[in-house]
């Protein structure tokens, strides 16, 4: 019996749960609509929140920022790359990779080539590959 008006209350209710409101319109946080958040076809998607996140992606890789003049980073085919501006920044490929702790900080690379690094006011030193 308990079951039976519990279904019963189920049935009754379903319509008012599935009838939700629309969600309510965007704005940024200056009071202007927001713009449309992004785009996807065949060649890839590519998606921006302004003055936020951003970020594209399609078969020659994908990049992206945690807003303008923030954290980015790309990677394709060819390579990564990423950088915190005024901090940490690196490059990798096929033919090697660098990276340093920030402008003017420690700073390395090593490739086919070899090695080498510095240190601001100790010195670099640079390790051929015989």
């Amino acid at each position: 019996m308990f079951f039976a008006g519990a279904a019963a209350t189920a049935i009754a209710t379903a319509p008012l749960t599935l009838a939700q409101p629309a969600p309510p319109p965007c704005f940024n946080a200056d009071g202007t609509p927001c713009a449309t958040a992004g785009t996807a076809g065949p060649g890839g998607a590519a998606g921006a929140i302004p003055g936020g996140p951003a970020g594209t992606a399609g078969p020659g890789g994908a990049s992206g920022s945690t807003n303008p003049g923030g954290v980015s980073g790309a990677a394709g085919p060819g390579g990564a790359t990423g950088a915190i501006p005024g901090g940490p920044a690196g490059t990798a490929g096929p033919g090697g990779a660098s990276g340093s702790t920030n402008p003017g900080g420690v700073g390395g690379s090593a490739g086919p080539g070899g090695v080498s690094g510095c240190i601001p006011n100790v010195g670099c030193a640079s390790i051929p590959v015989p």
